[in-house]
């Protein structure tokens, strides 16, 4: 099961930054480009958020079900801190990309009660870029691209 797991959140994981980055040059692009606020732009953000939340579930999953969780019991957190690689599993990569939901959550609520054009677009383009380079220095490059 945790096989199967893991293989989803790594793949799902191209979908969320795939989509992540469009959705981030969609809302700089239109805002720099003084251009308007559409229903495009409305579900590219929508899904966004959508496919972000379903990442964090499938996460959830993954981090109970790991055979890593158990170091926690075996070294204390004081021994996960210590170590490289269990601390980016245990704490850096699920706190991170937890504040990077909230990122794009609040984003999305915020652009929403915007009423125009422009402030829309640039609420998106600040959280979402923000949430995207803080998704980008906690993932797991070794083990990802490897």
């Amino acid at each position: 099961m945790y096989e199967a797991i893991q293989v989803l959140h790594s793949y799902w994981a191209y979908l969320v930054l795939l989509i992540l980055i469009i959705a981030v040059v969609n809302a700089i692009a239109k805002t720099v480009g003084k251009k308007e606020y559409s229903a495009k732009d409305f579900r590219i953000s929508l899904f966004t958020l959508i496919v972000s939340h379903i990442q964090l579930l499938i996460g959830f999953i993954l981090y109970f079900v790991s055979p890593r969780f158990a170091a926690f019991g075996e070294l204390g957190m004081g021994g996960v801190m210590k170590d490289a690689v269990n601390r980016l599993y245990l704490v850096e990569h699920p706190l991170v990309n937890i504040i990077v939901l909230v990122l794009i959550t609040i984003g999305y609520s915020k652009h929403k009660k915007k009423l125009t054009s422009t402030p829309k677009l640039k609420t998106i383009a600040i959280f979402y870029t923000i949430a995207l380079v803080l998704l980008l220095s906690r993932i797991p490059w070794s083990a990802w691209l490897g």
